[in-house]
């Protein structure tokens, strides 16, 4: 009798053995699926990206920069990543805060405090575009390091950011000039 307590002891933790890990298995949270792209950028680079890139080269402070809007032919409301330092990023659907900003022209300054999935300390800075003339065309998000010598507050980052904006402008003749063919 003790040999049949014994083999039905061993089976009985074997079996909650099994289940436990089957229901935290379940448990688990899958990864969140990836976005489907909203637009495909020409095969050609355009002038949006050579700006991206030229910021990136003359601002060290910055771990990205990326533009928004809806391309030239594009479905009205296709809001999308049209240039950028992430290039596999580009065509990705917008977020409705960036919609917010191209649509309502406000700023939003994000300290990323608590961000659990942010492995990098930064800030970062959404902005409308502005063309030549001042108008707001669309949304530039400036991702700044914020350690170290980067480590600024969140005055020096806005004023950083509008800066780079600001001087980005001049060399916006329109929105659809972003979109130009660059060879």
């Amino acid at each position: 009798m003790k040999t049949l307590t014994k083999i039905a002891f061993v089976t009985t933790l074997s079996v909650l053995s099994t289940v436990s890990a089957l229901c935290t298995a379940q448990a688990a949270p899958a990864p969140a699926p990836e976005k489907a792209k909203n637009w495909t950028p020409p095969s050609t680079k355009i002038y949006a990206q050579v700006l991206s890139e030229k910021i990136m080269k003359a601002h060290p402070e910055l771990i990205s920069i990326t533009f928004h809007g809806v391309p030239p032919g594009a479905a009205a409301g296709t809001y999308t990543m049209f240039a950028g330092s992430y290039l596999d990023r580009i065509g990705n659907p917008d977020d409705p805060d960036d919609i917010d900003i191209i649509t309502k022209g406000i700023t939003i300054v994000d300290p990323r405090w608590h961000r659990t999935n942010d492995t990098v300390k930064k800030f970062v800075m959404m902005m409308p575009m502005r063309d030549a003339a001042g108008e707001n065309i669309g949304l530039l998000v400036a991702a700044y390091k914020n350690d170290g010598k980067y480590a600024k507050g969140e005055k020096g980052f806005f004023m950083a950011g509008t800066a780079l904006r600001d001087s980005l402008q001049k060399q916006i003749p329109s929105f659809e000039a972003l979109f130009n063919p660059v060879h």
